[in-house]
């Protein structure tokens, strides 16, 4: 199925599993494909596969994809009539048919965005900690937990300009930079550490820019058209297809809960710890209208904000020797937001002040579960 024709020079098809885009001219194409990637001028597809369900699906041709990439490569183009010679690969286990197509345009300048996404089990920040350590073409497992690795961020950029290799290289960064921003925006949590996600641990890219087409450019970075055309459309086609693929939207982020799973929480043992602060009868209560203290404004906004906080005593911005009247007063606003008695926000705070203080897992929940008991605990009295 022919998906759509861009800049008379790219066709962007869909057939079963894949989407591959055909050259109608020449383009240089840099990609992460395992087999002859790299940065390439006589490539005439490019395409990303769908190798895998999102879950639990080990079958033997996808085994072989890390096993035997070249094996791999040839089996997939085989089937849908390709060169594997002639192209670039990317695999993911995210549907094809939640693929997002984005298009932006300055003067003759064009950009073309096809993004397919996943982050629900494999989303992670730079710098946690690694599962495998690759010698002598082998990978040794680091740790003896489980790891669902499936989840993949692939993002195809085309350009209708021809770009130098060094700008090639930079359209990956300003790319790669859009895709962090859109997790950002949607406050995707790592799967692997307590930070935010700035990728999964499988992301991939290709970016293809049409040769001929007169001097090339040299710039793509964020003080450049072409980089603004770049940011603008893979940040949109990526928020998009997570829309699609997870279910990701700003609406659907608007939720306390949303801010706190980084922190290994989930519904119920959020509900069992704030509970735990409370009465019977009032953590009776508090259980049946979770869903509506969890999605109430007020609330998402006063937990979003003590967690930021606490990245920015972690990150070094805030001094520790605050950590004691920020979180206090921060953990007030949860219990006025809950409670929606903004007039005894001194007194929740000098509540809370009596709470043994810190940034660590632990005592940072500790603090939160009481600023909502406090909360709820005033909300249908009498103060």
């Amino acid at each position: 199925m022919l998906l759509g024709r861009f800049y008379e020079a790219i066709e962007v098809h869909r057939e079963e599993k894949i989407i591959y885009v055909k050259f109608l001219s020449p383009h240089r194409v840099i990609s992460t494909c395992r087999v002859d990637g790299g940065l390439r001028d006589d490539f005439e597809y490019l395409y990303n596969h769908q190798a895998c369900e999102p879950r639990g699906h080990h079958h033997n041709p996808h085994g072989s994809m890390t096993s035997n990439p070249v094996e791999y490569k040839g089996l997939i183009c085989k089937r849908y009539g390709l060169p594997p010679e002639k192209s670039a690969s990317l695999g993911t286990a995210a549907n094809m048919n939640n693929a997002a197509i984005v298009s932006e345009k300055f003067r003759d300048l064009e950009v073309v965005a096809v993004c397919t996404g996943g982050v629900e089990t494999n989303a992670g920040r730079v710098g946690d900690p690694a599962s495998v350590y690759e010698s002598d073409g082998e990978f040794e497992k680091l740790n003896t937990e489980p790891v669902e690795p499936h989840g993949t961020i692939n993002t195809m950029v085309f350009i209708n300009k021809e770009l130098t290799p060094a700008a090639m290289v930079r359209v990956v960064m300003t790319a790669t930079e859009a895709k962090t921003a859109a997790l950002q925006e949607l406050a995707v949590p790592s799967r692997y550490s307590e930070g935010l996600a700035t990728g999964t641990g499988t992301d991939q890219i290709g970016v293809a820019s049409r040769l001929g087409t007169g001097t090339p450019l040299k710039g793509a970075g964020k003080h450049s058209k072409l980089g603004e055309l770049i940011g603008l459309t893979v940040l949109q086609a990526i928020k998009k297809t997570l829309s699609l693929q997870n279910k990701l939207t700003p609406e659907a982020r608007c939720f306390a809960l949303v801010h706190l799973e980084r922190f290994g929480l989930n519904k119920d043992s959020m509900s069992a710890c704030i509970s735990s602060c409370l009465s019977e009868k009032e953590a009776e209560l508090f259980c049946r209208n979770f869903n509506a203290i969890n999605n109430d404004p007020p609330t998402v906004a006063a937990v979003a904000a003590i967690v930021h906080l606490r990245d920015k005593i972690q990150w070094g911005i805030l001094p520790k020797s605050c950590v004691s009247e920020i979180l206090s007063t921060y953990g007030a606003q949860i219990a006025a937001s809950v409670s929606g008695k903004y007039h005894r926000l001194e007194y929740y705070r000098d509540s809370l002040s009596g709470e043994s203080h810190g940034t660590g897992k632990e005592s940072f929940l500790n603090l939160i579960y009481s600023s909502f008991a406090l909360g709820f605990r005033e909300k249908w009295g009498d103060n």
